[in-house]
C-alpha cells in the first residue's frame, strides 16, 4: 500500500498558506509546487499541485476554488513542549484574520482548524485521579488558548 498523506483543497492561496506554514514550524520545506498553465480559464500561474512537508511529515495541496470550504471535521494537531511554543503558534496563526476557537483550537487565516495543545494538558486530563483530571478539563472548557499554570492550579484544586 502506498502512503495516506493529507492533501489540502485552498481557495486561492496554497502557495501563500503552505509559504506560511512551513516557515512557522521547525523541520519544514516546500518540496515542489506545479502550477496551471495558462490556457486553464481563470486559474492560469495558481498552484495546480504542491508537496511540502510539516516536522517532517508530507502534505499536498492545491488551489481549486471556493467550493469546498475548510470545516473543523478536520485539524492539523500541534503537541507543544511549553506554554512558550503555545503563545508563539497561536499569535502565528490566529494574526492576520485568524479566528480563536474553545479548548486550545483555532482557524488560520485561510480557514484551516489547527489544535495547539501543550503535551501537560493530555498528562493533566489522563490524571490517575480522577477528580485532578476533571478539574484539568473543566478548566481546559473555559479557555481558548491553553493556559498550562491554570490547568495546574485547577488540577490542584487551587
Amino acid at each position: 500500500m502506498g502512503d495516506v498523506t493529507p492533501f489540502l483543497w485552498f481557495d486561492d492561496s496554497a502557495e501563500a498558506a503552505i509559504t506560511f506554514y512551513t516557515g512557522l514550524i521547525p523541520g519544514s520545506e516546500v518540496v515542489t509546487i506545479g502550477r496551471y498553465p495558462d490556457e486553464v480559464p481563470g486559474m492560469g500561474g495558481k498552484v495546480m499541485h504542491a508537496h511540502f512537508r510539516l516536522a517532517g511529515r508530507d502534505y499536498y495541496a492545491m488551489d481549486a476554488g471556493p467550493q469546498f470550504p475548510f470545516t473543523e471535521a478536520i485539524s492539523l494537531y500541534v503537541s507543544c513542549a511549553d506554554q512558550d511554543e503555545v503563545d508563539r503558534y497561536w499569535a502565528a496563526l490566529t494574526a492576520d484574520g485568524g479566528e480563536e476557537q474553545p479548548c486550545g483550537w483555532l482557524k488560520d487565516r485561510w480557514g484551516l482548524s489547527w489544535q495547539i495543545i501543550p503535551d501537560r494538558l493530555i498528562e493533566l486530563i489522563r490524571d490517575p485521579d480522577p477528580e485532578r483530571a476533571h478539574r484539568a478539563v473543566q478548566a481546559m472548557l473555559e479557555m481558548r488558548k491553553i493556559d498550562i499554570a491554570a490547568i495546574e492550579a485547577a488540577a490542584a484544586g487551587s
